[in-house]
């Protein structure tokens, strides 16, 4: 019961400063969101998560320590997650800046589907090697004293990554009702003038 009012609790309070904390799997989030809607944006949040659990049971297992220990390592997989981002930064500018306004041109346009978004959350999260330095630094400070080693970093890892997916989830929904608000306001105003000008007699060609 101590555990469960003290530890725990300022677990859970650490927790969700970083989790608010925007990052790279926020901007993954929100990118993901924007072109794949709210379905996108909840499997790039179940895909960070998924990463999440991943550095925390290889954390447990002490996998983590060795990629912290070299840092020729880690270097490498932190200049592998900033080159992943750019490159999905350059597809959605590359995107932006396409012209749309033919049928040919929007079939072109490939809808963001829900696996490719997951996979683009998970890797997202891999290529952060600050998450493995969070768990390895911060969660041994959590483990319940009568705990075994493994299961106490496993349980909070998989609670951290639970927390996150839970934020994920109404993160995207969120930016999702935004988006599809202004959407909304933006195309009532060319139908407003449309049927403004509808009353207006059009000028007669010169005969």
């Amino acid at each position: 019961m101590d555990y469960l009012t003290g530890p725990l609790l300022a677990f859970l309070g650490i927790s969700a400063l970083v989790i608010m904390t925007p990052g790279p799997d926020t901007a993954v989030t929100i990118r993901n969101t924007l072109t794949g809607g709210r379905a996108g944006g909840v499997a790039t949040a179940l895909g960070v998560a998924t990463g999440q659990a991943i550095w925390a049971l290889a954390t447990s297992a002490g996998i983590v320590a060795l990629l912290v220990a070299s840092e020729p390592l880690f270097l490498a997989v932190k200049y592998a997650g900033a080159a992943y981002l750019v490159w999905l930064g350059l597809q959605s500018l590359r995107a932006a800046f396409r012209p749309a306004t033919g049928p040919s041109a929007r079939a072109t346009t490939r809808p963001l589907t829900p696996s490719v978004a997951f996979g683009q959350g998970m890797v997202s999260d891999l290529g952060n090697p600050k998450i493995a330095a969070f768990f390895t630094s911060l969660l041994p400070q959590f483990v319940p004293p009568d705990t075994a080693s493994f299961a106490g970093l496993a349980l909070l890892g998989l609670l951290f990554s639970l927390l996150t997916l839970l934020a994920g989830v109404l993160y995207a929904g969120d930016r999702a009702d935004r988006h599809r608000a202004q959407s909304l306001a933006g195309s009532s105003r060319p139908r407003r003038h449309g049927r403004r000008s509808a009353g207006r007699p059009w000028p007669q060609a010169c005969s």
